[in-house]
């Protein structure tokens, strides 16, 4: 599939996200934020784990759990803590520095040399969600501005271990999803029953927000966001997150009667072309280039690991029917047999996600 189809289907998950405001302030119970979150996270995980019907092995047990923490079980509750303590959209503003945060963590944990278009376009783009989302309002809460940071901490923590450790060999991004989605749910569980006691009394028009969120909002969602983190640089992919915030004020505006202002407008247009920088070129990767934002799953993509390895695999030369002919001439001497014989250079690995994902 090309970068361009892959950007798009990965933009679904953030403009799905965008949706959340929008359907849980017309469709369900207020001041239940950990229920929400926990309706979210545990149907979603335990149906994609139906359809994968694959459960982690070894090292990935605990990776899922951490990934599942990171992603999903303190993003959730993070999130809304802050959405509830915050005025307007200041905790979407402080989320639009998801960027700058990804940028920083993959130098640090994959070694890519933030460029300066990146760092330019990541700045620009919070600027630009801070135009349409900041409202005039009185002074800012602690321990919501906190939650926001803590939360967009964790998410992009997540996002960037979720580009360095991969897939297990064989594993598609819908398990690693279904695995994800399952440890955040059952990491809330607990919390929501805690603080919130037990589950509020459901109409129909809560059921049917709870199944959109917990379906097209969470599962498909998720497993297109984490299906790209495998294709894409963890740079390129969380500079689609400003499109979550624009996706609301849109939704507002549409189904809300919220208004647009010339300002809020011209904010929108800077966000979005901030995005859109975000992908071109290297998208933050130093000179690895796009293509080394993949290496982790090392499935289907050229790349020769060894059994069980879990490491980022190493670039091989071309192999497989496509793989340059040998020049005529007189045929080469056979290779010494034995223990002590090299190995026959290894094949393109079969692919095998989110059956990651979410989207």
């Amino acid at each position: 599939m090309k970068r361009s189809a892959t950007v798009l289907l990965t933009a679904l998950a953030p403009v799905s996200w965008g949706t959340t405001y929008a359907v849980t302030t017309a469709f369900l119970p207020a001041d239940r934020p950990l229920f929400t979150a926990l309706a979210r996270a545990l149907p979603a995980g335990l149906g994609l784990l139906a359809l994968a019907r694959v459960l982690p092995r070894g090292a990935w047990w605990w990776r899922s759990a951490v990934l599942g923490a990171l992603n999903i079980g303190a993003f959730f509750p993070l999130l809304f803590l802050s959405a509830y303590r915050l005025p307007g959209g200041t905790a979407a503003v402080v989320g639009s520095v998801g960027p700058l945060l990804v940028i920083g963590l993959s130098a640090l944990l994959l070694g890519r040399r933030p460029t300066a278009r990146a760092l330019t376009a990541g700045a620009v783009a919070a600027f630009g969600v801070s135009l349409v989302v900041l409202k005039a309002a009185g002074s800012l809460d602690t321990v919501g501005v906190l939650a926001a940071l803590a939360s967009t901490a964790s998410m992009s923590t997540g996002t960037v271990l979720t580009k360095k450790w991969g897939r297990p060999e064989g594993v598609g991004p819908l398990a690693l999803t279904g695995w994800q989605l399952t440890a955040g749910g059952l990491l809330i569980a607990p919390l929501a029953l805690a603080v919130e006691g037990a589950p509020p009394a459901l109409d129909a028009r809560a059921v049917g927000g709870y199944l959109y969120l917990a379906l097209a909002n969470t599962a498909v969602a998720y497993w297109l966001w984490f299906r790209g983190i495998g294709r894409l640089t963890a740079t390129q992919v969380t500079f689609l997150g400003p499109l979550s915030p624009l996706t609301a004020a849109v939704v507002g505006w549409a189904a809300l009667d919220e208004t647009l202002t010339p300002l809020q407008l011209t904010g929108m247009a800077l966000a979005f072309g901030a995005t859109v920088a975000g992908q071109l070129g290297r998208g933050g990767g130093g000179g690895a280039g796009a293509g080394a934002g993949r290496r982790g799953s090392g499935v289907g993509d050229g790349r020769v690991r060894s059994p069980g390895a879990t490491g980022p695999a190493v670039q091989a030369g071309p192999v497989g029917p496509l793989a340059p002919a040998r020049p005529a001439g007189p045929p080469a001497p056979a290779a010494p047999a034995g223990p002590l014989a090299p190995a026959a250079p290894a094949g393109p690995l079969a692919p095998a996600q989110l059956a990651r994902e979410h989207s």
